[in-house]
């Protein structure tokens, strides 16, 4: 192995350990500010001052890792999703990290580093190795569009967590309402992801792959014109069309995917989301079990003491600052590159189709703030709503749609 490379993933996992570390002394100071016995001010600045120390070094970390990673590779880190991921969780802690020192708000670190984290987390499902580029992604427009898209992404979940914090800090945790069952979903999503990443951490270890073989046809035609074959890393829930089983793994597939499904990973995709909802409705019910009432009203009284006014502002200040590098780096670039890549500006493939939703969503947003006075709750749920299109762009198109960008799901 390349001594550089392992220098390299040293760096990212070092990061990794010290925004765990960071995420729970933020939580700390978030939340035992209320202990009894202690000076609520005094507490919070103490153990957020250690953690935003700590959230600087695993940034410096994981900056270390994307030049080492760069020099190896010969070109920007971003060219698969495990690369992507990585990246966009550096985008999301830089934007913490300026924000922090333009409002010195600790709390907010509670909930952005953890998101950092989760997606970071996510990264290491992905394969981890340094691979040549594909024909479609030799070009220079590589470091000028995906790093752009990360780093308006990564700006954009900043103004996700403080719209969430102003939503849990404002909604009536007292009495249920359409606000307060929408607050669960959203945190039900996160926790979808959540439960993904531990399933498949455990599963991959475990090496306890199902393999299925299933043969492919051209449209239109009857004829198989090959044989596919195919490792689910997760227990078969759903198997591929008209597919036989060549190594059983710990459970008997209940159903075959639709025929319309296409892709050789069509139905490992689809698999794949019917755990991560699963697990994430798992993990939200034990949830709920443990602390016997709504997770949003269990983290409100840690909210009480900050000025909503202010976390507004932050989530506009993030999605002002966001919205015009995201439209650079994954509409006007990308569309330069496709026409340069493929002959066309524009595709309908699935990924540019959801880059445009999310892109149409932010503007709605930036516009129906600017102009018609949408301040305070509806805009901190159009902030947590547009982070949502994010996740699915990333999460959903990535691992169940086909389409061009499909390599960036390998």
């Amino acid at each position: 192995m390349n001594p550089l490379l392992q220098i390299s993933d040293i760096m990212l996992d070092i990061a990794f350990f010290l925004y765990l570390i960071s995420s729970i002394l933020f939580v700390v100071a978030l939340t035992g500010k209320n202990w009894s016995g202690r000076d609520p001010q005094e507490h919070e600045r103490r153990f957020g001052r250690r953690a935003y120390i700590l959230a600087i070094v695993g940034f410096i970390a994981q900056a270390a890792y994307i030049i080492t990673r760069w020099v190896v590779g010969g070109h920007s880190p971003t060219s698969n999703m495990f690369e992507f991921m990585a990246f966009m969780d550096f985008c999301i802690i830089c934007g913490y990290l300026i924000i922090y020192r333009i409002y010195k708000m600790t709390v907010l670190g509670a909930f952005v580093l953890p998101l950092g984290l989760i997606m970071l987390a996510y990264a290491y499902v992905f394969p981890r190795e340094v691979t040549p580029l594909i024909p479609a992604l030799q070009s220079y427009w590589l470091q000028i569009h995906v790093t752009l898209a990360a780093l308006g992404e990564g700006i954009l979940a900043v103004g996700f967590a403080a719209g969430l914090m102003y939503l849990i800090r404002t909604v009536n945790q007292t009495k249920k309402s359409r606000s307060t069952l929408w607050l669960e979903i959203v945190i039900s999503v996160v926790l979808m992801l959540v439960g993904f990443i531990v399933l498949n951490s455990i599963f991959s270890r475990m090496d306890m792959k199902t393999s299925f073989e299933f043969p492919q046809y051209k449209p239109g035609e009857t004829a198989a014109v090959a044989t596919l074959k195919v490792d689910y890393v997760l227990p078969a829930i759903v198997a591929p069309h008209e597919s036989t089983i060549t190594k059983a793994g710990p459970m008997t597939p209940l159903f075959e995917a639709p025929g319309w499904m296409e892709g050789k990973d069509a139905a490992r995709k689809l698999n794949t989301m019917i755990w991560s909802v699963l697990s994430g409705l798992v993990l939200y019910g034990l949830l709920r079990l443990m602390l016997r009432k709504r997770v949003a009203a269990f983290i409100k009284p840690s909210l009480d003491g900050i000025d909503p006014e202010l976390i507004d502002e932050i989530s506009y200040r993030a999605v002002a600052i966001g919205y015009p590098i995201f439209t650079l780096g994954a509409l006007v670039f990308a569309m330069i590159w496709a026409s340069e890549a493929w002959g066309r500006f524009w595709g309908w493939d699935p990924k540019e189709v959801w880059a445009l939703i999310v892109w149409l969503f932010y503007s709605a947003y930036l516009h129906l703030r600017l102009s018609r006075g949408w301040v305070g709750t509806k805009s901190a749920w159009m902030s947590v709503i547009g982070f949502v299109i994010i996740l699915i762009t990333l999460v959903v198109v990535n691992l169940v749609i086909a389409g061009l960008h499909s390599y960036a799901g390998v």
